[in-house]
């Protein structure tokens, strides 16, 4: 059995992408193949890492298991989405100033998850950070910095 390929319009970072894919592509290889935008990872590519993490809508998902096609209609929200004006988001340049950074797969997922929940609530305790980030695994920091720069950022 064949996979239909069907024709969709992804709004990707505030631009519409009209494209024709399989059915059942997930939105992690859409992004980074089709789209072109790579700063989303692939980790796990089961749903516990969070390196795939995007905004849909304003809200979290891993990409890794959403489908392509079900992003149809919605806005979609890269790490790339976050720099504006050739200008890093404040979490990015906070991110970077506490060194936060290490390896760097896990940070934009962390972005992500790190946006929606300053989106949601401004003005978060450091407990609601480490709640707000725990779908995110980062093997190279101890998120110690991560968190502070999350902090810095309200």
């Amino acid at each position: 059995m064949s996979d239909s390929v069907v024709a969709v319009n992804l709004r990707v970072n505030g631009t519409e992408y009209p494209l024709a894919i399989a059915m059942s592509r997930n939105l992690l290889g859409v992004l980074r193949n089709e789209v072109g935008l790579t700063g989303t990872k692939e980790g796990c590519d089961d749903c516990e890492c969070g390196a795939c993490m995007v905004l849909l809508d304003g809200q979290p998902v891993n990409s890794c298991s959403y489908l392509a096609v079900q992003a149809q209609g919605r806005q979609v929200t890269t790490v790339e989405g976050l720099v504006v004006d050739d200008k890093l988001h404040d979490l990015q340049r906070n991110i970077l100033e506490a060194g936060g950074v290490q390896c760097g797969f896990c940070t934009p997922g962390m972005l992500m998850s790190a946006c929606a929940l300053l989106e949601r609530n401004p003005t978060p305790t450091r407990e609601e950070i480490q709640l707000g980030i725990s779908g995110n695994l980062c093997r190279c920091t101890g998120y110690a910095r991560i968190i502070d720069a999350i902090e810095r950022s309200i």
